[in-house]
C-alpha cells in the first residue's frame, strides 16, 4: 500500500534528514511517497495538487514555525494543519516545534488536535521514527516537553479557550480593548468579562494591561 508522507521545514537538510529515517524503517513496508516543502507557500500548493487528482495525504510532519504564504494567510504550521484537515480528514498530523509555551501549545492542540506533537528539543534519531511509526499505527503522541506544558497550564487551574488566547496576546501586540471587536467575533462586554476573567486568575488582584502581559510572560503564556 502506497503512504503519501508530507514533509515541510524551512530547512532542506532536516527535511532530507527525516525521510533518510522513515526509509529505513517498518514506513518502507508501506511504500512512502515523500512529498517534500521547505515553505508555507510550496506546501499549500501541493495540498491544494493532490486534493485536484484526488489523490490523498496520508501522514503530515510539519514545523511550525515556516516562511508564510500572505496571499492566503497561511502563516505557519499550525494553518497548514487546519488547511490538511478540512481537505484530508484521515490525514495523520505531527507538528514539530521549538516552542513549548504553555498558551501557545494548549491553543494548539484545541485547534489542530494533531495525533502527535513534538518539542525538537525532546527527540534524537532513534526516537523521532519510533514515535512516526506509534502515530501511523492510531497512537497519540506528546513528547515530554509538549505534556509538561500542558500539565503546568493544568496546574494553575486555567482554562483558556480560543478567543480568551487571542485576547491576551492581541494586547500584548498593543491591540486597545476597545479594538479587540475588530480582530475577534464577540461584543465588547463579553471581551471586557473574559480580560476581567484572566486578569483575576493571572494577577490575583487589580493591574494594568502592562501587568498582566510581564505576568503572561513570566509565565510562560506569551
Amino acid at each position: 500500500m502506497s503512504l503519501n508522507i508530507l514533509i515541510v521545514d524551512d530547512h532542506p537538510m532536516t527535511v532530507d534528514g527525516y525521510i533518510n529515517l522513515l526509509s529505513d524503517t517498518d514506513f518502507q513496508k508501506n511504500e512512502p511517497n515523500f512529498i517534500k516543502s521547505y515553505n508555507c507557500e510550496e506546501a499549500y500548493n501541493k495540498i491544494n495538487y493532490h486534493v485536484k487528482q484526488n489523490t490523498k495525504i496520508d501522514f503530515a510532519l510539519l514545523d511550525i514555525s515556516l516562511p508564510s504564504y500572505k496571499e492566503f494567510n497561511i502563516n505557519n504550521g499550525v494553518d497548514l494543519a487546519i488547511l490538511i484537515r478540512k481537505k484530508f480528514a484521515n490525514c495523520k498530523i505531527v507538528l514539530l516545534t521549538m516552542h513549548s509555551e504553555a498558551l501557545t501549545v494548549d491553543k494548539i492542540i484545541k485547534e489542530v488536535k494533531p495525533e502527535g506533537f513534538i518539542s525538537k528539543s525532546d527527540i534524537n534519531f532513534e526516537l523521532f521514527p519510533v514515535i512516526c511509526k506509534k502515530v501511523l499505527d492510531g497512537e497519540i503522541f506528546r513528547s515530554k516537553t509538549i505534556i509538561q506544558s500542558q500539565r503546568e497550564l493544568f496546574k494553575r487551574n486555567i482554562n483558556w479557550d480560543n478567543h480568551d488566547s487571542q485576547i491576551l496576546t492581541l494586547i500584548s501586540q498593543g491591540v486597545k480593548t476597545v479594538n479587540l471587536p475588530n480582530y475577534i467575533p464577540l461584543s465588547m462586554s463579553a471581551i471586557e468579562k473574559r480580560k476581567a476573567n484572566i486578569k483575576d486568575q493571572l494577577l490575583k488582584e487589580k493591574g494594568s494591561d502592562k501587568d498582566l502581559i510581564e505576568i503572561a510572560k513570566k509565565l510562560g503564556f506569551l
